[in-house]
């Protein structure tokens, strides 16, 4: 039974074998002498024979041997198979991520603090006016990078005011060097943190520096604390098996909301057409909407509160930071004076936890279901108590 096994695999791969080399010779046919055509015609002949004779092993090899001298003399090999074989598997690398990320899930970075507390944007602190807060070294400062804090750090090299930002030099993912000129002196960052997005996420607006401003060798330029923003994996294959729930945290493309609703008349907002939000689904295609004085939504008349799944932190958190205030959903703009709004069918409205810092449907009122990309899943970076499932 045993060599039965064994003489059964190898004309399996003898018959492989001179289905490849009958594959590469009518590949290269037009450009192979007829001399050449002949000998591997030839060879592939007898190895045909060879296999359907049921041949021993034995000889079976040493005709596969004889076939591979052949095909090696007579056909032309490919040009650098190594960067050929290299640059394959980096494309068949490259479709299954895409595919992964077109069908499966999808990585996202939260860029405001429209979500919080659930999910957070980049945050700061500027510790430029505290000198006795020190910047930590050795464990405490690995674990502090796993939580997502970075440190801005800059010394003045020479007197003189400051005289131009740099954007920050990289590619999508990441930031590889920032320089600010100061004297005329450039003061390199390498690797500096996501600021976030501007106007809030720029160096200038987190540190505080002005163009023009004065300084002397020595001085304190830029002392900054930063916190990254929430990474997630967006969910993208559940929405093809149902529909989106009330209180799930989506991510949609602002294509989707209604052009004349993207830009504010009076220049108040402008929302590209190219970019992707993350907000609660708060209101689902054929509902009423409006918000109460208590800041709490009412949909179809009934109230949300605490006990309603997905909201449990919206309704119960406050701060003192009127722009952080967490409690409820201000009524404003379309929701103003406890005016009611109709979701078109195939529409969703959507509202950030964060209400006082939110540009969302009370803004631009409902978008169009198609443009959804899918569900919030897994923080995957930073380390913190949200990491996982953990921010719900």
């Amino acid at each position: 039974m045993t060599l039965r096994w064994f003489i059964s695999k190898t004309v399996r791969h003898a018959t492989a074998m001179r289905k490849h080399v009958r594959n590469i010779l009518n590949a290269q046919r037009d450009i192979l002498s007829p001399q050449a055509v002949q000998a591997v015609g030839a060879a592939l002949d007898e190895f045909g024979t060879a296999i359907k004779s049921d041949t021993e092993k034995s000889a079976l090899l040493k005709q596969m041997e004889k076939l591979e001298d052949v095909a090696n003399k007579w056909l032309k090999p490919y040009p650098n198979a190594g960067y050929r074989e290299n640059v394959e598997v980096f494309l068949v690398a490259l479709a299954v991520a895409m595919g992964i990320r077109t069908f499966f899930v999808q990585p996202f970075k939260i860029p405001t603090g429209s979500m919080q507390p659930t999910l957070f944007g980049v945050t700061s602190t500027n510790l430029v006016d505290q000198p006795g807060v020190q910047i930590p070294t050795g464990l405490e400062r690995i674990r502090e990078w796993f939580a997502g804090v970075s440190y801005v750090d800059v010394i003045a090299k020479a007197d003189g005011v400051l005289e131009r930002i740099a954007d920050p030099v990289g590619i999508r993912v990441i930031d590889f060097w920032q320089t600010i000129y100061i004297g005329g002196v450039a003061h390199m960052m390498f690797f500096p943190p996501d600021y976030g997005g501007p106007p809030i996420g720029t160096l200038q607006a987190r540190s505080g520096l002005r163009i023009g401003e004065p300084f002397r060798k020595g001085d304190q330029v830029v002392r900054l604390k930063t916190q990254s923003g929430d990474h997630l994996f967006v969910d993208r294959l559940t929405y093809n098996f149902r529909k989106p729930k009330r209180g799930e945290i989506i991510v949609f493309a602002t294509k989707g909301i209604d052009e004349e609703r993207r830009n504010d008349p009076q220049g108040r907002w402008q929302i590209p057409d190219d970019q992707f939000y993350i907000k609660r689904q708060v209101a689902l295609s054929g509902e009423r909407a409006q918000i109460g004085q208590d800041h709490h939504l009412i949909i179809n008349g009934q109230r949300l509160d605490t006990g309603t799944p997905g909201f449990e932190n919206v309704y119960k958190l406050t701060h003192d930071d009127p722009q952080n205030d967490y409690n409820g959903h201000l009524p404003i703009q379309l929701f103003a004076d406890g005016k009611e709004f109709q979701v078109r069918s195939n529409h969703f409205m959507v509202m950030g936890d964060n209400t006082g810092n939110s540009l969302d449907s009370r803004f631009f009122a409902d978008v169009d279901a198609d443009y959804i990309i899918g569900k919030s899943s897994f923080v995957y970076w930073p380390i913190t108590s949200r990491f996982g499932l953990g921010y719900r």
